[in-house]
């Protein structure tokens, strides 16, 4: 299968720079998944679109502040830090610019001196592993010193960070926010406990190989980015009975979606408590073992997340849906609005 029989036009204008004020505000698409029928409403309309029953799952990974602007030590130099993986004795792999000024033995320091890094390692394709030095917590100096590091279209500044966090962030260790779950408020997560429709959470951390381009012309020959994700014995427990009991089980997210795929895939169908990486890429003519149904948000032409999407229904729904988002002036990417693809109804 060819990476550009999953392109699109889009224009740059629709590309959404900064988040609603209200986060329920956000259009929705619906589309039953079976048939590509379309539906426009408004994301708050999420309530009536689920039935009790349902199982929503949804990713509590918390984004890291990750981006940080020093000095180096010597020269006074501007350089800018992406931290990547922790790897432990207080040492991250990072992505760092411009690379070509930072070799083993280079300290660069942030909030004067409040933070020291020394370069350990030369990594590939920019990467460098440094170590850190510091009095006090290192997240809380995060916190302090870091910015979101915000997705390479995104180029207006993000006046509250918070808008970069789901309401429900929890476990830090994301480079990226799960975006489909940006939408959701706790009025929203509580309506929808009132209507009887289950909520879970499960954990993947978002790596930066999710904003990285299909490296194949053949999608069958490229190889996914590892992300590291966790499910406890609860979520795995209540996601399996709403399924026995014939709910439907409902990612917010792509990431959510790898997870629960990932572990059903290995699993005869079922959840269980375990944590691991994945790796998995799900392309058209890939056989769901749990998932019925998906809120996302609408990703870049040619991406795997367009793929995914694609594999809940056709490639050909998915491409007609995304037209008339187009047509219709929707708001793409992190900050922009959803789609749910939903199980079909025979009535």
């Amino acid at each position: 299968m060819d990476v550009n029989d999953f392109d699109f036009d889009l224009p740059e204008r629709l590309i959404a720079q900064t988040p609603l004020k209200d986060r329920t505000a956000s259009r929705l698409l619906v589309m039953d998944k079976t048939t590509g029928a379309i539906e426009h409403r408004h994301f708050r309309d999420i309530v009536d679109e689920l039935q009790p029953g349902d199982m929503l799952v949804l990713n509590d990974t918390k984004v890291l502040p990750a981006r940080l602007i020093g000095e180096k030590q010597d020269t006074k130099a501007t350089i800018e830090l992406l931290l990547l993986k922790e790897t432990g004795n207080d040492e991250w792999e990072t992505l760092v610019k411009p690379a070509k000024r930072v070799k083993v033995g280079t300290v660069v320091t942030f909030g004067d001196g409040k933070l020291i890094a020394e370069c350990v390692e030369v990594l590939e394709q920019g990467g460098r592993k440094f170590k850190f030095t510091y009095s006090g917590i290192f997240y809380e100096i995060l916190d302090e010193l870091g910015q979101m590091p915000l997705p390479p279209y995104i180029t207006e500044t993000l006046d509250d960070q918070s808008r970069y966090q789901t309401v429900f962030a929890k476990e830090r260790g994301s480079a990226a926010a799960p975006t489909a779950g940006l939408h959701f408020t706790e009025e929203i997560l509580q309506q929808l406990k009132d209507k009887g429709v289950g909520i879970e959470f499960i954990t993947l951390h978002v790596g930066l190989g999710t904003f990285r381009p299909v490296s194949s012309d053949k999608i069958e020959e490229h190889t996914m980015h590892s992300e590291y994700y966790q499910v406890s014995e609860s979520a795995a427990q209540a996601i399996n009975e709403a399924k026995a009991k014939g709910g439907n089980i409902i990612a917010v997210g792509t990431t959510s979606a790898r997870t629960l795929e990932t572990i059903a895939s290995e699993n005869d169908g079922k959840i269980v408590a375990t944590s691991g990486w994945t790796s998995i890429f799900i392309f058209p003519s890939y056989k769901f073992s749990i998932l019925d149904g998906l809120i996302t948000n609408f990703h870049l032409p040619k991406s795997t997340l367009v793929m995914l999407v694609s594999a809940l229904s056709t490639r050909e729904n998915i491409l007609a849906a995304y037209r008339e988002a187009v047509e219709n002036e929707y708001r793409f990417f992190s900050f922009g609005d959803a789609m749910y693809i939903r199980p079909h109804r025979s009535n």
